[in-house]
């Protein structure tokens, strides 16, 4: 066996390429949206949940306690596309493109030419119901950035099957 699959650490994807983590802390390709979490430009304290769904590219974006964002009044506002282009720096263009089914004809995909071709269908407002839950990872994530490195396993991890079990 290799080592990963005798460890207790899950193996994690590089990023395509480095990022900041100050603006957009959290993005992520799931439940058939991009989503993420955008920091507030204007006040620390805030930041808002922001996602676009796969295909028809409806968009929501709201603060962590689901006020709506005053910018994104039936256009993408400057979290989304902070978001778009934290998630093309996260996963690569051409996977971005993929998952949200932005097909950018005659040209090699980044976060402008995606933010353009999902503008240019006038994309409805989505819901924000996707934000509670999309926050809630967030935070869970911040909690395991806090805890000490440790090699033992995790009691919240504790669901995994063991490898090579014998029933």
């Amino acid at each position: 066996m290799t080592v990963w699959e005798t460890s207790s650490v899950v193996r994690v994807v590089p990023p395509a390429r480095p990022r900041k983590l100050a603006k957009v802390p959290f993005v992520e390709l799931a439940d058939g949206r991009l989503q993420g979490v955008v920091s507030s430009g204007s006040d620390i304290g805030r930041v808002y949940v922001s996602s676009i769904a796969a295909g028809t590219y409806a968009f929501a974006c709201s603060t962590n306690n689901n006020r709506p964002c005053g910018g994104a009044r039936g256009a993408f506002c400057n979290h989304i596309r902070a978001l778009v282009a934290e998630a093309v720096l996260q996963y690569g263009a051409e996977r971005v493109a993929r998952y949200l089914k932005a097909e950018t004809p005659g040209e090699e995909p980044d976060a402008h030419a995606l933010v353009s071709v999902m503008t240019a269908t006038r994309p409805a407002q989505g819901d924000t119901a996707a934000a509670a839950p999309v926050f809630s990872r967030f935070l869970r994530h911040l909690a395991y950035l806090e805890r000490e490195p440790v090699t033992v396993p995790l009691p919240e991890m504790q669901w995994f099957p063991p490898t090579r079990a014998v029933a």
